[in-house]
C-alpha cells in the first residue's frame, strides 16, 4: 500500500473576501474529488481572503499510479484561472 500526500499553497488574486475564496475552493475541491477520487481539505491559512492551502491524498497499491494520479490533479489544479500555485510539496508514505 502506497499514500501519496500533495500539500498545494495556493493565491487567489480576485478574490475581496472570505466568501469569494471560499467559492473558489469549494468548487476547486469538488472538481478535483469528482474527477480523481481524491480525499482532499483545506488545511491552513483559513482566515485570509487570497491564500489557502490544500492537501490532497492518495491510495493506491502503485506508487507509479499514486504519482501519476497526484501529478494530474496538480496539472488541474494550474488549469484553473482563478489560482496560482505559490508551493506545492509531494510526499510518498
Amino acid at each position: 500500500m502506497v499514500v501519496g500526500l500533495c500539500t498545494v499553497e495556493l493565491f487567489i488574486a480576485e478574490s475581496r473576501s472570505l466568501k469569494d475564496k471560499r467559492q473558489v475552493v469549494h468548487s476547486l475541491k469538488d472538481r478535483l474529488r469528482g474527477k480523481f477520487n481524491l480525499s482532499i481539505a483545506e488545511v491552513d491559512a483559513h482566515d485570509l481572503w487570497q491564500k489557502t492551502v490544500l492537501a490532497m491524498a492518495c491510495v493506491a497499491n502503485e506508487g507509479s499510479h499514486v504519482s501519476r494520479v497526484l501529478e494530474q490533479a496538480l496539472n488541474v489544479i494550474k488549469s484553473v484561472p482563478a489560482v496560482d500555485v505559490v508551493r506545492t510539496q509531494l510526499d510518498m508514505l
